[in-house]
């Protein structure tokens, strides 16, 4: 089942999940990596028994919604480790480009302390001049 067609089923069918009590859909992204796998363990618990119960493999209703809360929580687990990695990704960029930036500085020091005196008072004088 495609994603928009997940939760426009959710929404519509007003789904609740069990955590402290039951939870919309929305309430759902509020929680953490770990809080969801609470979840998603007891809800394949349940569809686990709802299987085993039966002797012929008629879906019902209750499996359906079971599986489509297991596919909603998968999903956002999903869309939170993809957020996850690209703040680390994010974070490494933003290491990398203060060090080129601080490895430029001290060039640009180490090429401004290698100038003559006479070098230095010129460009001085040029900076005051403006």
């Amino acid at each position: 089942m495609a994603q928009e067609n997940l939760f426009e089923v959710a929404t519509r069918s007003k789904l609740r999940f069990p955590y402290k009590g039951q939870i919309s859909v929305e309430d759902l992204w509020d929680l953490s990596e770990q809080q969801l796998d609470g979840i998603y363990k007891v809800l394949n618990g349940e569809l686990k028994q709802a299987k085993e119960e039966s002797l012929l493999q008629v879906k019902t209703a209750a499996d359906k919604e079971l599986e489509t809360q297991i596919e909603i929580i998968k999903y956002i687990v999903e869309v939170k480790q993809a957020e996850k990695a690209a703040r680390l990704q994010d974070k490494e960029l933003k290491v990398k480009e203060q060090k080129i930036m601080e490895a430029i500085a001290a060039n640009e020091e180490k090429e401004l302390s290698n100038k003559s005196p006479e070098e230095l008072r010129a460009m001085l004088a040029e900076l005051r001049a403006k």
